[in-house]
């Protein structure tokens, strides 16, 4: 009689086992699918993986500093063939540069990156540079919104003051930026701790949201891509050489 109670046990201990096994099993399956972590952290794992790191949101600003690079280019292309420019096109281009680049991309760079690197003593020859360049486009920023102040810029001596304002400013920038993406902003993480490279995100975030609400990068995307329609150059495709 002992023998076969504790055979039933023993079946049934073998049974409990085995469901408990596969309810676990269900559970991870179904978990998985639907995303649900059952490991502390998870989420805030997913949630590192989709902010966007300091760099890489100061690179993603340069690309719209990029795009009206380009469209003073275009500008130059119609000084050379003597066509006249919409002065409303020259004052909204100048106005991305003014508003979001220098006194938003710019100011954030000033306040949050250089002061680390003197204060490390590192890179201080390249932001000394890099802060004087700033003043330099300042001041091209503004005789160019003064020129798109006109009715029309028929004139010759415009038309010539435009020409070396536009070159100047694109031959300063391109480097410009390109020294940064390379050398400044990669070199940041070496500087700061994990919580202080992380808290300048937030930073970064708080200030555009205060000077220009939610979807601040969208909002001058959007800015850029209308000047781009309006100049006949936003279709990506005219720019793919035929060979």
């Amino acid at each position: 009689m002992n023998t076969h109670i504790n055979g039933e046990q023993g079946s049934v201990s073998r049974h409990s086992r085995r469901n408990f096994i596969e309810n676990g099993l269900k559970i991870t399956v179904v978990s998985g699918v639907l995303g649900i972590g059952l490991l502390p952290g998870c989420k805030d794992k997913e949630k590192d993986e989709d902010e966007i790191s300091p760099p890489e949101d100061l690179m993603r600003e340069h690309g719209i500093l990029n795009r009206v690079l380009l469209v003073y280019d275009h500008f130059l292309q119609m000084l050379a063939s003597n066509e006249q420019i919409n002065p409303q096109f020259l004052t909204d281009s100048a106005s991305i540069i003014r508003n979001f680049i220098e006194e938003y991309h710019e100011k954030q760079e000033e306040d949050f990156l250089f002061p680390r690197f003197e204060k490390a003593h590192q890179l201080t020859d390249l932001v000394a540079v890099l802060k004087t360049q700033h003043q330099q486009g300042r001041i091209i920023t503004d005789q160019i919104l003064l020129l798109g102040k006109q009715p029309q810029l028929a004139s010759a001596s415009d038309q010539q003051k435009l020409n070396s304002l536009l070159t100047s400013f694109i031959h300063m920038y391109r480097p410009h930026e390109a020294r940064e993406d390379t050398v400044l902003f990669p070199a940041l993480r070496g500087i700061v701790s994990k919580h202080e490279f992380d808290s300048l995100g937030e930073d970064f975030e708080k200030r555009e949201h205060q000077l220009f609400g939610e979807g601040g990068f969208e909002i001058f995307v959007e800015k850029v891509a209308k000047v781009e329609q309006q100049l006949g150059i936003y279709d990506l495709a005219q720019f793919t050489p035929k060979l």
